[in-house]
């Protein structure tokens, strides 16, 4: 049982005999923000003060007095704070109980919480058009999306990660009409795409080729490569045409019509978001004939709804008007619209030699992701784009990120693991084997370097919850950070193995060494990110 929900156990039985009635839903549990004032605090005497009628710190001198008289296991001592907080001081014994946790699950148990229970969910991220490589901002997007994946997968889901490709449109004509020109050694029109990949991608091209065809056939390539890079594989690349072949955009728009979402006015059809929370109604027909990027979309997001029973999107800043159209459009074909998330993504600068690197789609200044990698490297890059919200700018500072430097995050998590695995090496040299955890007296696991990585260990399986619950990868970047600052404490504080150093202890120690391994492999796999033997 959570050492948590052993306490709540403890205080319902309590306040039953306090008499408290009605007894609370929940039983809130916070770690004090300063250690001295205990292991774990609840504000339950003060939840409650109101509904019964009396007052909170009363409630709480009540509630230690019957806790101390009989206190729960692994608990040294409660005591009353403020206007009626509880606080907890434990024993180092639970944290002990969580090291036998770590080992016995190992990294494919441990902080792998069931909350998708087999459900579908259909993740899409990046989607950029196919006529150009994918650029240094799209970095984000795509290292966050995949590693919301990860995390649904270690949660119980069944994921299938997809990319939407706009394969049609003016701006894959555009593309085409720019490579064409680039191949009969011209300047592409003034409103097509001028990046120096064209002329690369021109040469590649045999005479005779479709730049339509071919053009797209190369972007793709470009795509997939790129994000292999870095990790990242997709289930299914979805294109837009195929929308078109199937009939998929005219039965939905059918569809539409039968549930009186769509109206026509001035030549156009329009969808009637407005009464669904948009805030005006949108055309999905234009007047002369042609979609709307809208009305594909929205056929593209009721195949989805096909094939999975969940979706993420992961879109960019420039999307975010877009978001209510699109569940107005679900909820109006008979989808639950709290079934489609999107997350959208802030912007990235990039800085060099303090200053701004400029990243354009069409001219030839673009950074693409391929440079940012072949410069900081994969780990570097992923790390980097994963270490903040996505809901907030970031600034991308390429020579701070590819220094091999303690202050630099990802290689300070990364040498934290090396450490860990040399600690094991030296152990193996030395002809010293692991014991079996049952066989390991953790009741010596008494300093404070070694309680840190136990209460840090203890809070993996919370975050990899939140984390996955909020789509929020940089909750466990985070730990990462947090984790490998207490394992760099250990590494300095604590010897496993040599003279003054029990026999017990070094089995004690290295059992904690392997669990810390264990948590550090999974927080940089959810990341993407390698955990290096040595470095």
């Amino acid at each position: 049982m959570d050492i948590r929900d052993h306490l709540r156990t403890a205080l319902r039985s309590a306040l039953t005999d306090a008499g408290i009635s009605p007894l609370p839903g929940e039983i809130a549990l916070e770690r004090p923000a300063r250690r001295e004032h205990g292991d774990w605090s609840t504000n339950v005497a003060l939840a409650i003060s109101k509904s019964v009628g009396r007052n909170p710190r009363e409630i709480g001198r009540q509630l230690v007095e019957i806790l101390s008289a009989n206190p729960p296991a692994h608990v040294d001592a409660i005591e009353i704070a403020g206007p009626g907080f509880i606080n907890f001081r434990l024993a180092d014994t639970w944290l002990h109980e969580v090291l036998t946790d770590v080992i016995t699950a190992g990294a494919e148990g441990y902080a792998a919480p069931d909350l998708g229970h087999g459900r579908t969910v259909n993740v899409e991220f990046v989607s950029a058009n196919p006529n150009k490589p994918i650029h240094a901002g799209h970095g984000r997007g795509a290292c966050y999306g995949d590693s919301l994946a990860r995390l649904r997968e270690r949660c119980g889901w069944v994921v299938t990660r997809e990319f939407y490709l706009n394969d049609r449109g003016v701006q894959m004509q555009r593309f085409a009409e720019s490579l064409a020109a680039r191949k009969r050694g011209e300047e592409p029109p003034e409103d097509g795409y001028h990046g120096d990949y064209l002329v690369e991608w021109a040469a590649e091209m045999p005479d005779d080729a479709d730049p339509f065809e071919w053009g797209y056939a190369r972007a793709l390539q470009s795509h997939r490569e790129t994000l292999a890079k870095v990790g990242i594989v997709y289930d299914n690349w979805f294109s837009e045409r195929s929308l078109l072949a199937s009939g998929a955009i005219e039965d939905t728009l059918a569809d539409l019509r039968s549930k009186d979402a769509v109206f026509e006015q001035d030549g156009a059809i329009w969808l009637r978001s407005t009464d669904r929370g948009d805030d005006k109604d949108r055309v999905l027909v234009k007047s002369d004939g042609d979609y709307t990027y809208l009305l594909p979309d929205i056929a593209y997001h009721r195949d989805k709804f096909r094939r999975a029973g969940h979706l993420v999107n992961v879109w960019g800043a420039d999307h975010h008007g877009y978001v209510a159209r699109m569940k107005a459009a679900m909820s109006m074909l008979g989808h639950d619209a709290d079934e489609l998330e999107v997350v959208i993504t802030q912007l990235v600068d990039l800085m060099r030699s303090g200053e701004p690197v400029k990243m354009s789609g069409r001219s030839g200044d673009m950074i693409s992701l391929d440079e940012i990698i072949d410069e900081v490297g994969p780990d570097a890059a992923r790390f980097t784009y994963l270490i903040q919200s996505v809901d907030s700018r970031q600034t991308f500072d390429l020579d701070e990120v590819k220094k091999q430097a303690m202050d630099n995050p990802v290689f300070y998590v990364q040498y934290a693991h090396a450490r860990i695995c040399s600690i094991e090496a030296k152990a193996a040299e030395a002809g010293v084997k692991r014991v079996p955890i049952s066989e390991v007296d953790a009741s010596l696991l008494v300093h404070e370097r070694e309680t840190d990585l136990l209460r840090s260990l203890f809070e993996l399986p919370e975050i990899v919850e939140i984390a996955c619950t909020d789509n929020a990868p940089h909750r466990v970047s985070g730990w990462a950070r947090e984790q490998a600052a207490a394992l760099h404490g250990f590494y300095h504080d604590c010897y496993v193995i040599g003279e003054g150093v029990s026999a017990e202890l070094t089995q004690a120690r290295l059992a904690l060494v392997e669990a810390s391994r264990i948590g550090m492999s999974i927080a940089l796999d959810l990341l993407g990110v390698a955990a290096p033997e040595s470095m």
